[in-house]
């Protein structure tokens, strides 16, 4: 059986490949998503569902942004939580701006699937890269 760390990973390993279809085979069927408030595309909140955090968050930003999140520390604490630390990069699709956000990412792990999720990001990086270049 997988830890609860090698089963987060393999949520980056699919968000950095686009791959929709791999990031919901990891999503747990009770998966709850609190996204960072602010975040462009009325990708903000709290959603529960794959289906709809698939197509409300990840769905959203993929469709506005070629971006991914880039994984660099990861802490498992006692009670199982994986927090996650890194950066998104990417390039907004109607600008053509890159960008990079941090973000701290806070995992639940349930049956071997990921349940739940709770993100923070720099969502003013996010909306920078959305306005065109003054020129």
């Amino acid at each position: 059986m997988l830890t609860a760390s090698e089963v987060v990973k393999g949520f980056y390993v699919a968000a950095q490949a686009g791959d929709g279809a791999g990031i919901l085979a990891i999503l747990h069927p009770d998966f709850e998503a609190h996204v960072a408030p602010g975040l462009p595309c009325d990708a903000g909140g709290a959603f529960r569902g794959p289906k709809t955090a698939l197509a409300r968050v990840w769905g959203a930003i993929f469709s506005a942004y070629d971006t991914a999140p880039y994984d660099e520390t990861w802490q498992e604490t006692a009670d199982g939580t994986v927090v996650v630390t890194g950066h998104y990069r990417g390039t907004a699709r109607a600008t053509g701006r890159a960008y990079e956000a941090e973000f701290a990412h806070l995992w639940r792990v349930t049956d071997g699937r990921i349940s739940w999720l709770h993100q923070y990001t720099d969502t003013a990086r996010w909306h920078e890269a959305l306005v065109p270049a003054a020129g």
